[in-house]
């Protein structure tokens, strides 16, 4: 593989950082909204869910369908990220229960930041990567933990495998599409229309056949343009622009704003336990996306 170097030590572009945050944001924004619509579509099998979803996401990459023409090393790599994420995912909320899988769904950020000197060379793990991840890994334990401590028996230890899985799968994708020789933005759409279909395969062999409702089909297509197609272009263009260190801190603001989505438009509720967790979650972030200073006269 032909890795792309972290210059150690030099702080990149000012604009080019800023950049990147806003593309991580609005990735996370648009991530945000999809445990509400997923709400609104509880009926349908997961993996239904995810494969037509995913192909509709594709659509967004179609203006630029030439792009999708990428090496099959790159190609594997992005269907084990979307395809392999959301099939780990799905497969640990069936086996344990939601809010404890989701838990542990929600190490990538923190596996993200830790991983990235493994991964990427010139990469350096700086105090403030790991207290800004630390801070938010504590600030989503905080906001999910709410419905009880998990469960420690055991029984339901291969949804919690099933959930680590999947945040490996995510933080190790993220990264190495910094390390396999560099693709355009736009092949995000192949990588979609590709997960897609090997969702809906899945879906043909592991869950029963059904048919979606007119209202579900038009809640689809905002989930599919959306969270689960436009904000894994903006993810890809922020990962290319920005710092992946910096950029994994900012990611755990999704359960808390998932958690506002819900509270807006599902019924849930936004006590004072979700107040600490913004404080964690915004503070990690900051840590996490603060640059340190430049010796005098560099």
């Amino acid at each position: 593989m032909t890795g792309r170097e972290l210059e150690p030590g030099v702080p990149g572009d000012p604009s080019s950082r800023r950049g990147a945050t806003g593309l991580a944001l609005a990735a996370i924004g648009l991530w945000s909204s999809l445990a509400a619509l997923s709400v609104e579509l509880a009926h349908v099998p997961p993996l239904l869910l995810v494969g037509c979803s995913l192909c509709i996401g594709s659509l967004v990459g179609v203006p630029r369908f030439r792009e999708w023409r990428v090496p099959w090393p790159t190609l594997l790599l992005g269907c084990y990220g979307l395809f392999g994420y959301h099939f780990c995912l799905f497969m640990a909320l069936r086996f344990a229960p939601p809010v404890e899988a989701n838990l542990v769904n929600y190490l990538w950020p923190l596996l993200m930041v830790l991983l990235a000197p493994l991964v990427l060379r010139g990469a350096r793990l700086g105090a403030r990567h790991v207290a800004g991840a630390l801070a938010g890994l504590a600030g989503t334990v905080v906001l999910v933990s709410a419905e009880g401590a998990p469960d420690g028996s055991g029984r339901h230890l291969l949804g919690y495998l099933l959930g680590l899985a999947a945040a490996l799968m995510w933080s190790t994708y993220s990264l190495f599409t910094r390390r396999v020789r560099p693709f355009p933005t736009g092949a995000v759409g192949g990588f979609c229309a590709l997960s897609g279909l090997l969702a809906l395969g899945a879906h043909v062999w592991l869950e029963p056949p059904y048919c979606p409702s007119l209202r579900e089909l038009a809640l689809l297509v905002p989930l599919g343009l959306g969270p689960m197609g436009a904000a894994f272009f903006l993810w890809d263009a922020a990962l290319k622009r920005g710092d992946p260190r910096s950029i994994g801190t900012l990611a755990y603001l999704t359960p808390l704003l998932s958690t506002g989505w819900l509270a807006l438009f599902a019924g849930g509720e936004l006590g004072p336990r979700a107040g600490v967790a913004l404080a964690l979650i915004l503070a990690g972030a900051w840590l996490g996306n603060r640059q340190p200073r430049r010796a005098p006269g560099r």
